[in-house]
């Protein structure tokens, strides 16, 4: 259980006082920060710089789940691990270079991949979920969980020079399937091992999912419900595109169980 307080410590109030001084944050919000849980699915080029960002905010919980292992191949872009971390579980790289960072830090690894079989588990205790997965079956998957359960999610997805995010809030707006429909053949559409990606491209389109899950704990500002924000890093565009909710959407349209 988290702990429950209503005042903050004066180390904190200086460790927080950037936050705090923020009107939409102030010490009420700083103290939401704190009772407030958050799972990232992922901890490569966008699960990174999300874990770090949240973390440094206040965040009381989050949740990290990955089954993979770090490899040299992963440094250009995931700056949660350091070379020598190569070969390490990545929950364990996690849990090690974050908690230099935030020693008081309440992290709960899951050195799994996540599956039909423990999404609904995994996903359940917390507030909000950074889906920062590089498969399409994972996206799917977390989207249907999110939907069942009434979790909001922030979705981002990276190739080459270009990123993309959305956030989803069951109830208020189209989810991950009223957007893509089902999910591509396998091989239809390359992987960053095929095609690459510019190691920013995860970095800047993290920290928004990051802001995100900020602004979806303190109810403040404007979400990326019903909208898909994409980042061209080549043009150096953001481009925003309005996303209907599909009334016929078998996960999150009228008649579904959710």
């Amino acid at each position: 259980m988290l702990e429950i307080r209503d005042c903050l410590t004066d180390l904190e109030r200086e460790l927080y006082s950037r936050n705090i001084r923020i009107p939409e944050v102030g010490e009420e919000g700083q103290l939401r920060l704190f009772r407030s849980r958050v799972l990232i699915v992922g901890l490569g080029g966008l699960g990174s710089p999300a874990l770090y960002y949240l973390a440094a905010c206040g965040i009381g919980e989050i949740g990290i789940v990955d089954g993979d292992r770090v490899e040299l191949s992963n440094l250009q872009r995931q700056i949660l691990h350091g070379r020598e971390d190569v070969g390490r579980e990545k929950t364990a790289s996690a849990e090690r270079n974050i908690t230099r960072l935030r020693p008081d830090l309440r992290l709960t690894p899951y050195s799994c991949r996540i599956s039909g079989a423990n999404a609904q588990e995994i996903i359940a205790p917390y507030d909000f979920v950074i889906e920062a997965t590089d498969n399409f079956a994972s996206k799917f998957l977390i989207n249907d969980v999110c939907v069942r359960l009434g979790k909001a999610f922030s979705h981002a997805g990276i190739l080459g020079m270009y990123g993309q995010t959305m956030t989803i809030v069951p109830g208020k707006g189209p989810c991950y399937r009223c957007v893509f429909g089902d999910p591509p053949p396998p091989g239809a559409v390359p992987t960053t091992r095929e095609a690459g990606v510019l190691g920013v491209v995860p970095g800047v389109l993290g920290a928004i999912q990051a802001a995100e899950a900020i602004k979806y704990l303190l109810n403040c500002g404007r979400l990326l419900v019903g909208r898909m924000l994409t980042w061209d890093a080549l043009s150096m565009n953001f481009r925003e595109i309005q996303l209907p909710q599909e009334k016929r959407c078998g996960v999150c349209g009228p008649g579904t169980d959710r």
